[in-house]
């Protein structure tokens, strides 16, 4: 093994086992080695193209029970809490829903798929123990030629943390509002060439508003081998979540009524879903300036729910199982150029039915009976190079081409084309569809000084519609249009600085998008909208009074509109599209009081976004604080605190309206001001 690689390894497991409250340097994110661009330990001032990180340290001062209060710190994101652990994801983007937001965005732990293309989930990143992890990068835009399928708008990548140097045990405990309550333990140890972990958690929750809540479980495994020439990691990671759901509650301004926010609007709305993966990450240094990687998974995941957000409210059950192998080999070549060839290979067997039992309301087209019962098994085969060029001392140049060939083989299990009573359900014949899609990038970084860079990048993101939006698209048949390919075109140029002192990034990127697959606001598909993003992204870090503070703050301007009319939806060229704010910000004031204990004030700002596509209806936005303080008692014994909606603001998670002439405003009501508190115990 190389002396580089040795150090990297350990330099890794050193940070993942410092215990306690994050200092200031600690809890930055733009000095750090990123591994999602390249797949490959990488000095963020090298990337051409951006990669927020959240540290380790920064989720222990958070201890996140909600996705959206860890991720919602890097610029350009906005996850929005639905309830539970539901939730839509924002990333350069519109909050998506449906088909749209479940395939434009990659969810990967440790840079495999949480799930398979084609069968993602829209809630997906509750399926990843984010709540224990090793650190979360975000790269916002479409992805690398590193990646496929859904890394359109961005990707996540949540990060397991490594095996400790040293016996580490730990024991976490935390209770909060409406009967929260969770347990979360994790031991680790490396002996000799071997270093294992193990996290496991466990979270009930009785909910805000009556009849709801949760319980969850999950559970990461992780060993690694350091050799001289092979290096492996294996990786298995289970979660199950059983969740009683509160729908939406309607009325303009509703959640300004405690009376009512508090209420659920159907106690029969339940999710419950459960997944498991493992991998092996086998790296062979076939040389001082060469490696092979090779990574094998499997992967199952399988999902039940009630459709309470339609009429006829019906089950559907989902799940698919996959193996697949991701495949790189890395040269180094003088002058400091590098060449990554890899090809990533993935076979799955997916099935949903989708069954209404309720009988039929007054709507018409919502009838009871089997609508959707059907069969998926989906081949991808992708290809692909990225390469990285020292063509001067100071400029570097990273050019990368992805190939990617899917194929889905349908299967129809019903006996017709179209359910008896209703034009609602078209469901295709048996079928094999295909789809080609090729990602290039290429990027320049020019390094400014020793702490600063410029760059520039053009990159493309594709994928294939999701298997929901060919062949459970629940469209009339006089609205039938066959989904395409989607494809966005990135340009973004940005200036970062990292070291000591102040650190920033500014980004501002244009990016164009065809054939976009979405449902609009009167419940029509449209499966050839085009559409336009516009925005600038900055991200600062400034420690003061010798690092006894600190503050940090991440806003994001954008304009994201449609680039196509479509009258009969009130759709119009330069239109803003739905739930898609003009301005985001998390701003972060941090106090390093003792060098045991650290306070951070938060301020989230949401301007207005509008809520249907004729721009008629619209969310004020608003403005939420919280409040973080962690303090170590002794070395071992730690207590812990966040006070949320510190100024006990009404406002909404997430707002919205309901599709067609009968529709009504629709609101996820933030909680009013709460108290969490946890101590955990080291030994």
């Amino acid at each position: 093994m190389s002396t580089r690689k040795k150090i990297s390894l350990m330099l890794a497991a050193a940070l993942t086992s410092t215990a306690g409250v994050a200092v200031a340097d600690d809890n930055v994110s733009l000095d750090e080695m990123v591994v999602t661009g390249t797949r490959s330990e990488t000095p963020i001032l090298e990337q051409a193209g951006n990669t927020g990180r959240v540290s380790e340290q920064e989720i222990e001062l958070v201890r996140p029970d909600h996705i959206s209060e860890i991720a919602n710190r890097v610029s350009g994101v906005n996850i929005q809490e639905g309830n539970g652990q539901e939730h839509l994801t924002s990333i350069r983007s519109p909050v998506l829903t449906g088909g749209a937001g479940a395939g434009s965005f990659l969810y990967l732990e440790d840079g495999i798929p949480l799930r398979a293309a084609g069968f993602a989930n829209v809630n997906g990143l509750f399926e990843v123990n984010y709540e224990q992890a090793g650190g979360i990068e975000i790269v916002r835009g479409p992805g690398s030629a590193f990646y496929g399928s859904n890394a359109v708008h961005g990707l996540v990548n949540v990060l397991s943390r490594a095996p400790s140097l040293e016996l580490e045990r730990e024991i976490d405990l935390s209770i909060g509002p409406n009967d929260l309550y969770t347990a979360k333990a994790t031991v680790s140890d490396t002996v000799g060439n071997h270093g294992y972990r193990v996290n496991v958690l466990g979270t009930t929750d009785g909910g805000y508003a009556s009849d709801s809540g949760y319980d969850q479980q999950k559970v990461t495994l992780r060993h690694d081998y350091f050799g001289d020439v092979d290096s492996f990691k294996t990786l298995f990671s289970y979660t199950n979540l059983n969740q009683e759901t509160t729908p939406y509650i309607e009325g303009y301004q509703a959640y300004e009524d405690e009376s009512l926010s508090r209420t659920n609007p159907d106690p029969a709305a339940y999710r419950d879903a459960k997944s498991y993966r493992l991998s092996t990450e086998w790296i062979r240094e076939l040389s001082d300036s060469s490696r092979f990687t090779l990574t094998p998974y499997l992967r199952h995941t399988e999902m039940e729910f009630l459709m309470h957000f339609l009429p006829g409210q019906a089950t559907e059950k989902n799940k698919h199982s996959s193996v697949g192998l991701l495949s790189s080999y890395t040269k180094e070549l003088d002058g400091g150029h590098k060449l990554i060839f890899g090809t990533d290979f993935e076979y799955t067997e997916g099935e949903l039915t989708e069954i209404q039992y309720n009988p039929a309301p007054p709507f018409g087209v919502f009838i009871p009976g089997v609508h959707y019962d059907y069969d998926v098994d989906a081949t991808v085969i992708a290809p692909y190079i990225h390469t990285e060029w020292q063509v001067l001392e100071d400029t570097r140049v990273t050019a990368g081409l992805r190939y990617e060939y899917t194929r889905y083989d349908y299967s129809n299990n019903t006996a017709t084309r179209t359910l008896a009573g209703s034009n609602r359900y078209l469901r295709p014949d048996s079928d094999v569809d295909t789809f080609s899609n090729f990602s290039p990038k290429l990027g320049v970084v020019q390094q400014l000084t020793d702490d600063t860079a410029a760059f520039i990048n053009y990159s493309r993101g594709t994928r294939a519609p999701q298997t929901t939006d060919l062949y459970r698209a629940q469209i009339e048949p006089s609205q039938t249009g066959s989904a395409d390919s989607e494809t966005i075109d990135s340009i973004e140029v940005g200036v970062r600085k990292v070291g000591d002192g102040l650190q920033y990034e500014v980004t501002a990127y244009h990016m164009k998008k065809r054939d976009y697959f979405f449902t609009d606001t009167e419940n029509q598909n449209v499966p050839n909208g085009k559409t336009q993003h516009t925005g600038l992204e900055l991200g600062v870090f400034y420690p003061f009074f010798n690092d006894e503070f600190d503050i940090a703050a991440n806003v994001a301007f954008a304009k994201h509109e449609y680039d196509f009319d479509k009258p009969s939806s009130d759709i119009e060229s330069g239109g803003y599209l739905v739930t898609a704010p003009k301005r985001i910000a998390n701003v972060r004031l941090g106090w390093n009081a003792t060098p045991q204990t650290r306070a951070e004030l938060e301020w989230e700002h949401m301007s207005e976004y509008y809520l249907n596509d004729a721009n008629t209806f619209k969310y004020e936005g608003h403005d939420v604080f919280n409040l973080f303080v962690s303090h170590d008692v002794t070395a071992d014994f730690t207590l812990y605190g966040r006070l949320k909606n510190v100024f006990n603001t009404e406002y909404a998670e997430r707002a919205d309206f309901g599709g067609g002439g009968g529709g009504d405003y629709r609101y996820f009501v933030g909680e009013k001001r709460y108290l969490h508190v946890g101590a955990s115990y080291r030994f």
